[in-house]
């Protein structure tokens, strides 16, 4: 199996150091939801709800270009920031060894 390292600090402050398989066509969204945290992908990972909207903490670490339909929908999501991505758009590679990001948090509407 080939796994890599990611760090995800939740909505609490709690960090979770997870193992993540890259031989399995997985995203950072299908990885929280793996690991039950609280991480909703209403949407199935459609990038059409934001909530898997994530923050990027590595700036070590070259990701995916963002796409046009993840760009339309932070554009309207809440708590929006400069290293904003949605989990359901980074896939599971081995170049995301040591990824460090942190679950944003969800609207009360």
């Amino acid at each position: 199996m080939s796994d890599i390292k990611i760090t995800i600090k939740d909505r609490e402050g709690v960090i979770h150091y997870l193992d993540a398989p890259t031989d399995m066509s997985m995203n950072i969204m299908e990885l929280c939801k793996a690991y039950e945290l609280p991480v909703e992908g209403t949407c199935g990972g459609m990038a059409m709800c934001a909530s898997c909207q994530c923050y990027i903490l590595s700036d070590n670490i070259e990701l995916p270009e963002m796409g046009y339909d993840e760009e339309v929908m932070l554009d309207q999501a809440f708590f929006v920031e400069d290293n904003s991505r949605l989990g359901c758009q980074i896939s599971l590679t081995k170049e995301l060894d040591g990824l460090e990001i942190e679950l944003a948090p969800v609207s009360d509407d």
